[in-house]
């Protein structure tokens, strides 16, 4: 393969990349207009539920998806990709710098629900996750 196809496979995929990559999409397209915030999140809330719907009836998965066609793990990540995408547009056009936000927020848990020793030492994972 040459080309873009395989310029973009070798290529490191960063928020900055994916950024300039939807914003580029979108403007080529004239889609501007319809990139409002409120539109953006609602598009998002919509891959959710699409991505949601690849787990309603298979119940608790292993990790890694063993038992899973090679076919249902590609339209996995096809929906995680929307999900991804919307959301990195959507922060650039809120203007939040959604790598920061994110370590912030990892640091933030971190303070939140620091590590018990006592807890994390018998092997057990610790205590129950928390669903910030």
């Amino acid at each position: 393969m040459t080309g873009a196809a395989t310029e973009e496979r070798d290529e490191r995929v960063t928020l900055d990349l994916l950024t300039k990559k939807m914003d580029d999409f979108a403007r080529e397209r004239n889609w501007e207009r319809f990139h409002s915030p409120r539109n953006l999140l609602l598009a998002l809330v919509g891959e959710v539920g699409e991505l949601s719907e690849i787990f309603q009836w298979k119940g608790e998965v292993p990790k890694g998806l063993p038992d899973w066609k090679d076919e249902e793990k590609q339209h996995l990540g096809e929906e995680l990709s929307d999900v991804l995408l919307y959301l990195v547009r959507l922060s650039d056009i809120c203007g939040v710098d959604l790598g920061k936000a994110a370590l912030r927020k990892v640091q933030l848990n971190a303070l939140k629900y620091p590590v018990n020793v006592q807890n994390n030492s018998n092997g057990d994972g610790g205590s129950e996750q928390p669903s910030d």
